[in-house]
């Protein structure tokens, strides 16, 4: 299977505080990774870092074989990424948005207009005339999430695509996803909503202050961590040493 994500050693220092440490990955085309992490872990740095929007301190990168430090428009170009917090002009309307991004990335109108069309039917994106500084959260997460998905990337990049998003168009975009990965896509994907990574990841990697302390299958992850029975959230609070004393902390509330 082509290795389509590919980190070696990625390090990211602030001033004296490392971020990220030596993180090595490997993640193959069609795959559905799943990047844990408590809040602070590194996990939105390294996703920055992957997608050129911050420089590493150290470490090497290559997406869809290609170095990101000497190709880095041309990876850009294939790649789609959707942030936590969405970033869109806000004294734009939405169908003024979408075609900024059309005319960046030099794309098919005729084909461009009826991906969207269809975007927006199935998110229920109609708000396109609305001005984006009058749009709640949840309006900006879709629209975003159109302006990425109607380019086709070849890997997608998502923290926490979930937040701000309805059940219904939450749904839809995990259903989404799995179709994009049975087509060749690559997804990489932070999530704090374990049972999303459990059912959806084809593997999951766990980073916690700044390093990654396990990566494999669920079923793998449970036998390192001889539970064979446990969730993923289990494992995931016993390798990050976040539930040590879950039991007693909430018995003397």
């Amino acid at each position: 299977m082509t290795v389509t994500i590919r980190s070696r050693d990625l390090t990211k220092d602030f001033d004296k505080f490392r971020a990220v440490n030596a993180v090595n990955l490997s993640i193959s085309e069609g795959e559905i990774y799943g990047f844990l992490g408590p809040n602070g872990a590194g996990k939105t740095t390294t996703i920055r870092m992957l997608t050129g929007t911050l420089k590493p301190t150290s470490g090497e990168i290559t997406i869809l074989g290609l170095d990101l430090k000497t190709h880095e428009l041309e990876i850009k170009r294939q790649i789609g990424v959707v942030p936590d917090e969405p970033r869109i002009y806000p004294n734009l309307r939405g169908f003024e948005f979408l075609d900024f991004v059309t005319e960046i990335y030099k794309l098919d109108r005729k084909k461009t207009k009826e991906r969207i069309e269809e975007l927006c039917q199935v998110f229920g994106v109609n708000y396109l005339e609305k001005m984006v500084s009058d749009m709640s959260h949840g309006m900006k997460q879709k629209l975003y999430l159109v302006s990425v998905l109607m380019r086709r990337p070849k890997i997608l990049f998502l923290d926490e695509p979930t937040v701000g998003l309805d059940a219904k168009s939450a749904k839809i975009l995990k259903m989404l996803l799995q179709k994009y990965s049975s087509e060749g896509c690559t997804v990489f994907m932070t999530t704090h909503v374990l049972e999303i990574a459990e059912k959806m990841c084809t593997r999951i990697g766990i980073i916690n202050k700044g390093s990654l302390i396990a990566e494999g299958t669920l079923t793998e992850l449970r036998s390192a961590s001889n539970r064979t029975q446990a969730s993923l959230e289990d494992i995931f609070l016993q390798l990050t040493a976040e539930g040590e004393d879950i039991e007693g902390l909430v018995k003397e509330l």
